[in-house]
Formats: structure tokens, C-alpha cells, sequence
């Protein structure tokens, strides 16, 4: 099933990444676990952008999750929480629409000191509807003919985004930003997902 959880904009700064705007589409997680999906993907998100280079695009494996981020030059960032089946040029084509309209509605001034209450951006709900069919982003050609030009990092899994030595376990462990609600769902998503692994 192709399906889009999470698009959220990010303003990437020289250790830290703030969190200007997001939207999620988490109905296919049962009510009383969306708040901890939700909570894991902010976290999750807020890693891959703090640890992507300025102008690159990569896409990261996190489990069940497709995590495809761009990071602009100017450090204006998005990022989409993906399945695996969702195309990966569909992905980073709304990544660039996201960022167009984004720097068209919001000036680079409040980037910086901007957060997701002060930050007047509506339409990121209204983009992860509509592209929840890729074959929406049919339209936008013209960007495709940019994407082919750009060269996408595909990562295998999030620990290749993390600093040697580093572990998303340990920094789930360590976080002041996730409940206990949530880590403990991490850890039980972890140990769900490794008992259908076949190496």
C-alpha cells in the first residue's frame, strides 16, 4: 500500500534543527498509538535533517519507513515519512514544490527564529493529502527534468546518516524529546519488526 505519514519543513542551523511546520496523516495506526508514531517521527525527522548536508538529497530505510529529505543550500529543509512502495521521485519532487511554496509564502527571516506556532504556512496538510496518489505529481514535469539532474543518496538505514559510533537506539535512550510512551513504543516496533527479518 503506497502511503505518505509525515511532511514537515525544517530550518537546519549549524547543530540544531527547528522544526518550522508539519502535517502527518496517521490513520492507519490505531488511535491510542498515533501519538507515540507521531512523537517517534518528529524525533526521527529531526535526526535525518540535523545529519544531511546542505544541498543534498538522500532517501534513508528506517524499518518500515522511508525517510526522503532535502536540505537546500540555504538550509531551508523537508523532509517526507514514506512506505517503502511510495516512488522515490515523486518524493523528492514534492519535497521541491514543498520548499518553493514555503520560501514563496514565508520570508527567510523567519526561518531562523521561526517555530511551528509562529510560522503562517497552511499548506503542507493539502500536500500530504493530495500526493498520497504520486501519480498527482504527473504534472509537475518540469521539476522532474531538475530531479533527473540531481543525484539522490539512497542510505540503507538510518544508522549510515548517524555519526560513527552512533546508534538511533542510543539516541532514543538518551532523548529529553520522546515520552516514555514512546520510546517504549520504539522498543516494541523494534522487537515486532526484528523477529521477521530472514538475513
Amino acid at each position: 500500500m503506497v502511503k505518505l505519514y509525515a511532511l514537515s519543513v525544517f530550518y537546519k542551523g549549524l547543530n540544531d534543527a527547528t522544526l518550522l511546520k508539519s502535517a502527518y496523516d496517521l490513520s492507519s495506526f490505531s488511535y491510542f498509538q498515533r501519538g507515540s508514531v507521531q512523537e517517534f517521527i518528529g524525533f526521527a525527522s529531526k535526526t535525518i535533517v540535523e545529519r544531511t548536508q546542505a544541498s543534498t538529497r538522500q532517501s534513508v530505510k528506517q524499518d518500515v519507513y522511508m525517510c526522503h529529505v532535502y536540505v537546500r543550500s540555504d538550509n531551508l529543509s523537508a523532509i517526507i515519512i514514506a512506505d517503502h512502495e511510495y516512488p522515490q521521485r515523486v518524493a523528492h519532487t514534492l519535497l521541491s514544490k514543498v520548499l518553493d511554496d514555503f520560501t514563496a509564502k514565508v520570508s527567510a527571516d523567519q526561518w531562523k527564529t521561526g517555530n511551528e506556532q509562529t510560522i503562517n504556512f497552511t499548506q503542507l496538510p493539502v500536500f500530504l493529502q493530495k500526493y498520497q496518489d504520486p501519480r498527482e505529481a504527473d504534472a509537475l514535469t518540469k521539476m522532474q527534468d531538475d530531479l533527473d539532474e540531481t543525484k539522490i543518496i539512497l542510505r540503507n538505514t538510518i544508522e549510515a546518516v548517524l555519526d560513527r559510533g552512533e546508534k538511533l537506539d542510543d539516541l532514543v535512550l538518551k532523548s529529553e524529546e520522546l515520552s516514555i510512551q514512546s520510546k517504549a513504543f520504539y522498543k516494541t516496533a523494534k522487537k515486532t519488526n526484528s523477529c521477521c527479518n530472514f538475513s
